[in-house]
């Protein structure tokens, strides 16, 4: 069974100075995204580039998690470590889904050149850090769409499900109404 590992980093979340948002906005996203049957297993933990790395090693090397998708954390603040610790468990970086993440954000606010969200693959799973906000999750996560409905800027998601058969994870499938996967057609399964 596909397994996707969900982090929400915060250092004031990870307290219960507030609640979190990130871990149900993920979660909410993916049931109505991904048709195929998944396990989520969730972490909200602080800010601290060690715990990151522990966590994400453990979501990959123990749980078996073949996606695993981050919240928060991704700003140039001193206390922003997600990618810090993202890179350091990486076997190869995906530059792209960084930059595609930034071209989204850079829709609605200039600032979005200051993430450094990024994409890396350790073993058989890809690693991406999101945006911390719930409707930036959504938007980078499904794209952008024309007031016809019609996608005008690809999201990430996109692409994630192709990923994955690359390198060597279950095929997943998603609801075309809410992000279509891409797949060439000598790489598309017929439906059961």
């Amino acid at each position: 069974m596909l397994k996707i590992g969900l982090v929400s980093i915060s250092d004031r979340a990870s307290q219960g100075v507030y609640e979190d948002k990130g871990l149900p906005a993920l979660q909410d996203w993916l049931a109505r995204a991904v048709a195929t049957p998944f396990q989520a297993v969730c972490r909200l933990i602080p800010d601290e580039q060690a715990v990151i790395e522990t966590h994400l090693k453990a979501l990959v090397d123990d749980e078996g998690c073949q996606l695993v998708l981050t919240t928060g954390g991704t700003g140039p603040a001193p206390r922003d470590v997600t990618p810090d610790a993202t890179l350091a468990v990486a076997d190869r970086v995906m530059p792209g889904f960084g930059e595609q993440m930034r071209q989204i954000s850079l829709r609605f606010v200039p600032t979005a050149i200051l993430s450094r969200q990024t994409g890396v693959i350790r073993k058989q799973s890809l690693i991406l850090n999101l945006p911390g906000q719930p409707k930036a999750i959504q938007e980078t996560l499904e794209g952008l769409r024309g007031a016809d409905g019609k996608v005008e800027v690809p999201g990430i998601f996109a692409a994630v499900p192709y990923c994955l058969d690359l390198i060597g994870a279950p095929y997943i499938e998603t609801d075309e109404t809410v992000v279509k996967a891409f797949r060439p057609k000598s790489a598309i399964k017929p439906a059961p």
